[in-house]
C-alpha cells in the first residue's frame, strides 16, 4: 500500500526526529529543549504524533494511534517540566524518562512500518499478530529499559 501525502510528511518528519532524538542520547545522553536539536526534535516528534492521528492504515484506531497519544502527553510533560520544578530533586528524572519515552514511542511503530513495509515484493512481517514483531517490540523495549536504568544513574552521577 503506497503512502499518502500525509503519510509521506509524517515519515520524513518522523525520521529526521528519530535522527536527532538518537543523535543527541548517543552524544548528550540526554534530549533537552536548550540546543536547535532538542527543539528540532520536539517540535518534530509532536507534528509526527499528531499527524499519526490521522492515518488510518489499519482501518480505525488502533495501538499506533495510543503511542501518538502518549507521545503528546510526553513531549508536552517533559516541556512543562524543564521549565519548572513541581517535582523538585526528582524533576529531572521525570524530565529525562518524558523525553527518553518518546524515542520507545517513534521506535515500535516506525518498526512496524518497516517490517510490514520492507522488502516491498515480500514484507518480512503480514500481520500485526506476527510473533516476529512481537519480539522486535520486546528487544526495543529491553534496549530502552537498559538506556532508562543507565541515563538514570547517570543524571544521579552528575549531580
Amino acid at each position: 500500500m503506497p503512502l499518502s501525502l500525509t503519510g509521506i510528511i509524517h515519515t520524513i518528519i518522523g525520521i529526521l526526529a528519530v535522527f536527532f532524538g538518537l543523535k543527541m542520547l548517543w552524544q548528550q545522553k540526554q534530549i533537552t529543549s536548550h540546543s536547535f536539536e532538542g527543539k528540532f526534535y520536539l517540535v518534530a516528534t509532536l507534528f509526527t504524533a499528531i499527524s499519526a492521528l490521522t492515518i488510518f492504515k489499519h482501518g480505525s484506531f488502533n495501538a499506533a494511534h495510543a503511542l501518538a497519544i502518549l507521545t503528546i502527553l510526553a513531549t508536552t510533560s517533559g516541556v512543562v517540566l524543564e521549565k519548572t520544578v513541581l517535582f523538585k530533586s526528582w524533576n529531572k528524572y521525570f524530565v529525562h524518562l518524558s523525553f527518553s519515552g518518546t524515542i520507545l514511542f517513534h521506535l515500535i511503530p516506525t518498526s512496524t512500518e518497516i517490517l510490514t513495509r520492507f522488502p516491498m515484493d515480500g514484507p518480512v512481517v503480514t500481520s500485526l499478530e506476527d510473533p516476529f514483531l512481537h519480539k522486535t517490540f520486546l528487544i526495543i523495549f529491553l534496549v530502552f529499559l537498559a538506556f532508562i536504568i543507565f541515563q538514570m544513574n547517570w543524571l544521579r552521577n552528575k549531580s
